[in-house]
């Protein structure tokens, strides 16, 4: 097969690297490379971010109706693309067809929130706060953003949550798109690019983590949004945040679920079953862990391991498949010694997906549904995050022992209740320390009007992505307040405090 050399994008220019150094692209179904994806050099990487800071003068001073109008054009390109991206995707990253197809619709998703900037960007206005003096406030844009992407939701994320709010309120960005999934970012980006983008608002490049390091304190840059690994969030945070940019850090996760016994039993495996394999277990939004009730856990865990078994492992493309490989061979090594570590540790397997074979596909990374019971805390399997389809039970007597186990977890993205009491999925909600709650739902993503709230080490930062929380990064508030003399007025004595010309 031949090996597709990829390009970067400056000033809606597809331009050749002059890199020596090239990332592979691999299919993840067959273990094959389709393509090579360059190591931009940190002249390439500066000159996209100088590129970006001189269109921004002008895309920030477009009217926002013009902004607004480039997304429904792209929102209309999306729609008519939908089927290649979602084979692009899914022979990329590995998601079967139906899950690469969701992540293209949330990104169109999105982008149809993103059409209705304006509304979120409005200011407010107080007439008369002092006698004839009126404030108003607005919010602006702050300059070039720096998007750093990861690699298992290539259309959702870089060209979702990050692109589409950040163009509208008028910045320009550089996006690091995944280097293991670049093209389907970049297909987006020609379409964005065919839809009216101008150029130099939105410039793509593929590098290192030492490149992308500088993107964290160069001048031009004033604000970073990234998705990724806890460790390199924190840095991120603590270089970017020091160095006075705004940031944006969405990190790792160990979701919880609290099954309970009046839960609806078979509904809700289904719902874990979806949950914890659905993508091969490689988003942040995944529940690898679930706390089930003891009067029920045998029972659960057999249905589990039923249900688990019946899902077909296949390459992603193949509309048949259920369970599509992992998008590395990394990974692929990465999630078969963190199984190897729950047994050293002691908890039960149930269910062993290593060495999962796909006839003619046998040098893809597949790992099949893989089940522990009686996980205990402290075990590294049930407390840290795998990006794989490892299901943990954590079997616990009641509602209070539950909740206590999944609120000592450092990580808080998301978590969830299965119960048919309404008292108790109160309380939960109430009490979880989980930024996205779940009530009989399993991946509690809200919807793009909502912004995606993890707490604890999965978010770094004030702000979050999506919603008005998106709008809010990407802008600053200025108030401005005025008055308007008449001749008489203009004679008078200014006080200090202009206040005292309400106290007569």
């Amino acid at each position: 097969m031949r090996i597709k050399r990829l390009k970067f994008c400056v000033d809606n220019e597809w331009r050749e690297s002059k890199t020596e150094k090239f990332m592979p692209v691999m299919d993840p179904s067959t273990g094959k490379q389709t393509a090579e994806a360059p190591c931009c050099t940190q002249d390439e990487v500066d000159g996209a971010v100088e590129t970006a800071a001189a269109a921004f003068p002008v895309w920030s001073n477009t009217p926002i109706p013009v902004r607004i109008q480039l997304m429904f054009r792209f929102k209309q390109l999306l729609d008519a693309h939908l089927d290649e991206l979602t084979e692009l995707l899914a022979t990329e990253n590995g998601k079967c067809l139906g899950e690469a197809r969701g992540d293209v619709l949330k990104a169109i998703e999105v982008v149809e929130c993103a059409c209705a900037s304006h509304y979120l960007m409005q200011g407010d206005t107080c007439m008369n706060v002092s006698t004839g003096y009126d404030t108003v406030s607005f919010r602006e844009p702050l300059g070039v953003f720096a998007a750093i992407a990861p690699y298992n939701f290539p259309a959702m994320i870089p060209m979702g949550w990050m692109i589409p709010f950040a163009i509208t309120t008028g910045n320009t960005v550089v996006l690091k798109a995944a280097s293991m999934v670049p093209q389907t970012a970049s297909r987006m980006l020609e379409l964005l690019i065919e839809a009216g983008l101008p150029k130099g608002v939105v410039n793509l490049v593929t590098c290192s983590r030492v490149e992308a390091d500088t993107l964290l304190k160069h001048p031009s840059i004033k604000g970073v949004t990234f998705v990724g690994s806890t460790s390199v969030g924190m840095h991120i945070y603590e270089t970017a945040a020091g160095a006075g940019k705004r940031v944006q850090a969405l990190t790792e996760a160990k979701n919880h679920a609290l099954v309970m016994e009046d839960c609806v039993l078979e509904r809700t495996v289904r719902g874990v079953i979806n949950s914890t394999y659905g993508c091969a277990g490689q988003r942040c939004m995944a529940l690898p862990v679930v706390c089930v009730q003891e009067s029920i856990a045998d029972e659960f865990v057999a249905k589990l391991i039923e249900l688990a078994k019946e899902l077909k492992i296949g390459p992603a493309y193949d509309p048949t498949s259920q369970l599509g490989p992992l998008v590395s061979k990394g990974q692929l090594n990465f999630v078969e010694k963190c199984i190897q570590r729950g047994v050293d540790e002691g908890a039960d397997l149930v269910l062993d997906g290593r060495g999962a074979k796909v006839e003619g596909h046998e040098d893809g990374y597949y790992v099949g549904p893989t089940i522990f019971d009686n996980v205990k805390e402290g075990m590294w399997i049930g407390d840290e995050e795998i990006f794989g389809p490892v299901t943990c039970i954590k079997r616990v007597k009641d509602f209070e022992e539950g909740l206590a186990i999944m609120n000592a977890n450092r990580f808080a993205n998301g978590s969830c209740i299965y119960t048919q009491s309404g008292l108790l999925a109160r309380e939960f909600a109430r009490r979880t320390d989980g930024g996205m709650v779940g009530i009989n739902v399993g991946i509690p993503v809200p919807f793009s009007i909502f912004p995606f709230s993890g707490h604890k080490q999965s978010f770094f930062g004030d702000l979050h992505a999506m919603g008005k929380d998106g709008v809010a990064f990407f802008t600053e508030t200025k108030s401005v307040t005025s008055v308007w003399f008449s001749e008489e007025d203009a004679t008078k004595k200014v006080s200090t405090w202009d206040g005292t010309l309400t106290r007569n």
